[in-house]
């Protein structure tokens, strides 16, 4: 059933785009339901009304939900939201979204993203499933054969090697795969984005699970929930170092060689193996170091605050070419400053390998709900308004102007690519740059959209000059919602 909904400028709820659909907001009287197959009177007379207001926006949220936005004048705008199966949710999609959503059909969405690449099947090769669908009975008859080694090594004929074997997988293998399970699934597509950055972490939550090992000395009554924890953070280490690592050794082979490159890398990393445990041994082999937890204890957080500054500095050294989110900011806020760009070695100097992208400034928020983004006095004016400017944009963007500091939100149109996430890059650091005391921010977005179209290709010939990868960009759109403009006679 559909309401009439009348917007206010007051108490939004800004954390609403961080779920799949978007809380209401406080002033929005929403009243929102299914469209079912079949019907009644009530329901068919509300639909029949649907059919002759103008409408205007699709909004589509990653979990197949929908929402429609109806102009019914400036100061007046319907909402109505579709749920899975609705007609018009399925008319809408064309044949090659319909096609990638019935492969593996049967498996929930929440189990495909978590378990598979995200835009599979058509970001991977055709023979990725079955490699992975063999890979899976591969690695569980070898953690069998894991665990039962456990047993064979302290066989006493009796049932202490079974509960051997299994308080050893659940103090250490088993909630270590637990955290290496939630990283893989959760975030594996950041590590293309920034391996640098995951790199690092990676480092910083391994050392965090070394330390629960060492406390266990001192609380060895609580050596198992210890144990357990340093395990689990060591695991989560591990998941964010090897996908991060995979990006990089790619980076190195330029020429196809990835499997020599990563041998040799092989040969790099047993070798300083061999030397860090010579040194440790011979440390350890020192009279009164061993047998002093102190001084031990002190000797290991040296070296691996030493550790972590070597890590930083090889991972500083780096040149990537491809541009991300943070690079992105960097090459945009030169060429809106000084009309050039850096090189590909002087910005990734640039780059702060510390610090997520999210905490940069000027804050840029993608993927913001339409509800969120028109909190004025006349929403139904200013969606007028934002569809004349972003006509020839793949997206929407505004400022956040109930905020304390400066915020820009972006919010995409279904057909988006990298390319549009790098003009809306640029526009924001425009609008950060020349932004004033006026409250015509309207008038402002205009104007940064004129420069966008006066200069921007200027930008991208830079990029191509001086060697930066413009053809693949890690600049994602975020799939969690998406717009969709039609028109009064699609509706």
């Amino acid at each position: 059933m559909a309401s009439g909904l009348r917007l206010s400028c007051q108490s939004f709820n800004f954390s609403s785009w961080q779920s799949p659909i978007p809380a209401r907001v406080d002033r929005f009287q929403i009243l929102c339901s299914n469209l079912p197959h079949s019907a009644g009177a009530e329901d068919s007379h509300c639909i029949k009304e649907d059919n002759e207001a103008p409408f205007v926006l699709l909004e589509k949220y990653g979990n197949g939900t929908s929402k429609r936005f109806i102009l019914e004048s400036d100061l007046l705008i319907r909402t109505i939201l579709e749920e899975n199966g609705s007609p018009e949710t399925n008319v809408m999609q064309n044949s090659l979204i319909e096609e990638s959503d019935n492969y593996l059909s049967w498996l929930p969405k929440t189990i495909k993203d978590f378990i598979l690449p995200a835009g599979f099947p058509d970001s991977v090769s055709d023979d990725y499933l079955e490699y992975i669908l063999l890979q899976f009975p591969t690695n569980v008859t070898g953690w069998i054969c894991h665990t039962l080694a456990v047993g064979v090594g302290s066989f006493s004929g009796t049932t202490a090697a079974a509960s051997a074997a299994a308080i050893r997988w659940v103090s250490k293998d088993g909630i270590g795969a637990l955290g290496r399970l939630f990283i893989g699934g959760r975030f594996g597509n950041l590590f293309d984005d920034d391996p640098k950055q995951w790199r690092l972490y990676a480092d910083f939550v391994g050392s965090t699970g070394s330390i629960f090992d060492l406390s266990t000395q001192l609380y060895p009554a609580y050596f198992l929930p210890l144990a357990s924890l340093g395990n689990l953070a060591k695991a989560v280490g591990r998941g964010l170092r090897d996908p991060s690592f995979r990006v990089i050794q790619n980076h190195f082979a330029i020429s196809g060689n990835l499997g020599d490159v990563s041998a040799k890398e092989e040969v790099w990393e047993v070798a300083a193996e061999l030397v860090g445990l010579a040194l440790g041994i011979l440390a350890l082999d020192t009279p009164g170091f061993s047998s002093s937890y102190p001084t031990l204890t002190v000797t290991w957080l040296g070296v691996r605050l030493l550790h972590l500054w070597f890590r930083y500095l090889s991972l500083s050294v780096l040149r990537f070419n491809t541009i991300n989110l943070k690079r992105a900011r960097i090459l945009a806020n030169s060429h809106i400053s000084w009309q050039k760009i850096p090189g590909i070695s002087d910005c990734n100097k640039m780059e702060n390998i510390l610090v997520w992208e999210k905490f940069l400034k000027p804050k840029i928020t993608f993927g913001v709900p339409l509800e969120v983004m028109i909190n004025g006095k006349k929403p139904g004016s200013l969606v007028k308004i934002l569809l004349k400017l972003y006509a020839k944009e793949k997206y929407f963007l505004v400022v956040n102007q109930r905020g304390t500091e400066f915020e820009i939100f972006v919010s995409f149109k279904e057909e988006a690519t990298s390319l549009s996430v790098l003009r809306s890059v640029w526009q924001s650091y425009w609008l950060h740059q020349n932004r004033s005391k006026s409250d015509d921010v309207l008038s402002q977005l205009e104007q940064s959209l004129i420069a966008l179209n006066n200069r921007f290709d200027d930008f991208l010939l830079q990029l191509e000059r001086t060697g930066w990868e413009t053809n693949q960009m890690y600049l994602k759109v975020p799939k969690e919602i998406s717009i969709q403009e039609q028109s009064p006679a699609s509706s």
